[in-house]
């Protein structure tokens, strides 16, 4: 089991070049506890792709997760702003 939950939703827009990116980085466990990284990417508003990556112990997860989003905020991406129902 995970002591903490992880995820992150980031995204890289720039309208001069027509550029719109999300990142998305998730663990959870699997059916038999042992934790994995989801990692989604692709165009904003579309599905995008996916790989997921399985580990034997919760910081191997953590260790990817975070150099994952060391290597997408060194590109530009930046953490996307909750909105609130009063944003509506």
């Amino acid at each position: 089991m995970l002591a903490q939950p992880y995820s992150l939703y980031i995204e890289r827009v720039d309208p001069e070049r027509n550029m719109g990116r999300f990142y998305l980085l998730t663990i959870e466990s699997t059916l038999f506890g042992t934790p994995r990284l989801v990692r989604r990417w692709g165009r904003i508003g579309t599905a995008g792709q996916a790989k997921v990556h399985h580990f034997r112990r919760e910081e191997e997860a953590v260790s990817l997760f975070l150099e994952l989003l060391r290597k997408r905020r060194a590109r530009g991406y930046k953490p996307k702003p909750i909105q609130t129902l009063g944003d509506y």
